[in-house]
């Protein structure tokens, strides 16, 4: 049979022919995305790689000085050698710690406060977990690093305060960042997500934490698969804090400390042609040291219950009773209101009468016919009730408020005072209540609602002496910048007002029968005006008035009347002026007017003084004092079992 023939069968299919293209396609796709990988996009990928292989971290910058206005160290940086540790790169934390623990000093608590950062933070973050290590611990731990995954020790810089306690409330200090820090940021620096990195807490510390703080800097370093360094590839240096120049003087301010060593004091120095604060001194203090790193729960404990209140920064957040150190204050009110002239009298039996209440002076005889000048120089209550009824306290508190009281002074200092120096329309809105009689009597002593810090008390002082509104400052320069002072400028009292003042200042101080004269200065050249003052803390009833007021002495300390001293020198070219409050002293005469007295000697002569400044019969008992504080220790709290024990007001 005889076979069919047809047309050949194709070779290749259609099918075959699609299959065959799209493999071509492919081909020809893989080797397009192949290009654009190795050539076009060869940068992106090759960073992609980098940032698995490098790591950049943050270099804290070293924190601006802080000087005196004489470069002497008020804070500084000092080494730290600690050892930081990252979470993920070491993968079982607690194993390493506890090799970690065989090589420097780490207990319990402290392994397990690393661990609580370590989890509280991110895993990438590095976590401090030992710190002011000694050299050999820091060199066991780069000598054995192979061992300690994620473990890194670190060369770093710590805040230090050489001079401890006597500026603990100017210059403040320095504390780890707390959570409660980051809250009150809106916006805050990465810097401050490093744990344990330090930032002002109070005082200029605080108040200058942008300037003090600088900028950061970074470092690459190249890491390994597991996480380990293993070299630093890049650093760029950040901006170091500016250095910052305070107006005090380091020889004034230690002299001060120790001369309120015992009392619960403050003192403010201030230059009355700028405004320099050559002294701002709070007794007792503490060392700042203690918290860098973190002060324990004992000794903060014992800081918060100490009733001398050494966390206290007493001349400028601290609110008094001027007592009769306001007394200029309503004596140059009634002048310039013209309701008293110069030569006026005012007759004291003992008390001022407002209907049945009687108004004590405190010398209870009276001191009989007294005119401003022995009104001052004796202290006269009577005449200051008399005069300030009539003058009335708005004008009272208009003068104030020119010469520095009842007004917050710009200081870059936390928590300055504004003080209290009220009216008749400060009562009815914040008492709401009308303004009494009584009331100007009492604010004419400065008691009563009136409140004013030692800072303020030395303004005052400051103003009086110089005739001009000059105001306080306290930083001298920044990072070799001067900062300039306001230019004072005439106060434009009424003539006579300032000369009736400073004669009655120029009786207490150099006049028998002043309440000061036991504190004078025997130099003419340096001769001392001022103002005493004794402020009440406690009601005193008409049944402890006709038994005989009990003495401060036989009180218990915390009862005792508040002592105060305001002066300027030299009386007749004032340069500086000066302010002493002590808390519970008893008198301002006793208390407070010897350690003026003693300070602005030494703010005028510039160091050591001379015994002949002294009295003469005083210049024994003056080098043994000075023997005395020279051997004694510095201490930066006070001894809880020891009180002062001054006596009341001559």
């Amino acid at each position: 049979m005889k076979k069919k023939t047809g047309p050949a069968a194709p070779s290749v299919t259609r099918r075959g022919l699609v299959l065959l293209g799209a493999q071509l396609g492919m081909v020809g796709l893989l080797g397009w995305r192949m290009r654009q990988l190795q050539v076009e996009e060869a940068e992106k990928y090759r960073l992609l790689a980098e940032e698995n292989r490098i790591s950049i971290r943050l270099i804290p910058p070293e924190r601006g000085l802080i000087t005196d206005r004489n470069g002497i160290l008020i804070a500084d940086n000092r080494q730290n050698l600690r050892v930081v540790m990252v979470r993920e790169q070491a993968r079982d934390p607690e194993l390493v710690l506890d090799r970690l623990a065989q090589l420097i000093p780490m207990d319990a608590d402290d392994r397990e406060k690393a661990l609580k950062e370590m989890y509280r933070r991110s895993a990438f973050v590095p976590v401090t977990v030992a710190e002011q290590l000694e050299w050999e611990h820091f060199s066991r731990v780069a000598a054995n690093a192979p061992a300690l995954p994620g473990v890194t020790p670190e060369v770093g810089l710590s805040r230090h305060y050489p001079m401890g306690g006597d500026y603990a409330h100017v210059a403040g200090y320095v504390g780890p960042v707390s959570d409660w820090d980051l809250q009150q940021l809106d916006d805050p620096d990465p810097l401050l997500q490093i744990p344990k990195f330090q930032i002002g807490k109070t005082g200029l510390e605080k108040d200058q934490e942008a300037a003090l703080r600088g900028q950061a800097g970074t470092k690459k370093i190249e890491v390994n698969s597991a996480g380990r360094v293993m070299r630093e590839l890049e650093r760029n240096a950040g901006t170091p804090g500016a250095n910052t120049a305070l107006t005090v003087d380091h020889d004034l301010q230690h002299y001060a400390m120790k001369r309120l060593k015992g009392e619960s004091a403050a003192t403010v120095v201030m230059d009355v042609r700028n405004g320099d604060i050559l002294c701002m001194a709070a007794a007792p203090s503490f060392d700042p040291n203690d918290f860098v790193l973190g002060i324990s729960s004992k000794n903060w404990k014992a800081l918060l219950e100490d009733e001398y209140r050494p966390l206290a920064n007493k001349p400028v957040s601290g609110g008094y009773p001027p007592g009769s150190t306001f007394k200029m204050v309503v004596a140059m009110a009634a002048l310039e209101a013209g309701v008293v002239g110069i030569g006026d009298t005012v007759y004291c039996p003992g008390h001022y009468q407002l209907g049945n209440r009687r108004f004590h002076c405190w010398r209870r005889g009276g001191h009989g016919h007294v005119a401003l000048k022995d009104s001052l120089k004796k202290s006269c209550d009577v005449y200051y009730y008399d005069i300030a009824r009539r003058v009335g306290i708005d004008k009272i508190a208009e003068m104030a408020n020119r010469l520095g009281l009842g007004v917050k002074h710009d200081l870059p200092l936390p928590a300055v005072s504004r003080g209290l120096v009220p009216t008749q329309g400060w009562k009815r809105a914040n008492r709401d209540e009308g303004w009494l009689i009584g009331d100007t009597l009492n604010s004419g002593i400065g008691q009563g609602f009136v409140l004013a810090s030692p800072l303020q008390l030395a303004v005052m002082a400051a103003r009086i002496g110089s005739g001009t509104d000059v105001a306080p400052r306290i930083i001298r320069s920044v990072d070799g910048q001067s900062v300039p002072a306001p230019e004072p400028k005439p106060l434009d009292l009424a003539p006579g007002v300032l000369s009736a003042v400073r004669n009655g200042m120029f009786a207490v101080s150099n006049e028998q029968g002043g309440t000061a004269y036991g504190s004078r200065i025997a130099e003419k050249a340096m001769m001392m005006s001022g103002k005493t003052g004794t402020s009440q803390v406690r009601n005193i009833t008409a049944d402890e008035r006709r038994r005989g007021v009990t003495r401060n002495e036989d009180l218990p300390w915390n009862r005792r009347d508040h002592a105060l001293f305001v002066a300027y020198a030299p009386s007749d070219n004032p340069r500086y002026a000066i302010s002493v409050v002590v808390e519970h002293g008893g008198g301002g005469s006793k208390a407070a007017a010897p350690i003026a007295r003693d300070v602005m000697l030494r703010t005028l002569y510039g160091g050591e003084v001379p015994l002949e400044a002294y009295p003469a019969g005083q210049r024994d008992k003056i080098r043994q004092m000075h023997e005395d504080m020279d051997a004694a220790p510095s201490v930066s709290q006070s001894d809880p079992e020891t009180l002062p024990d001054n006596p009341d007001r001559a």
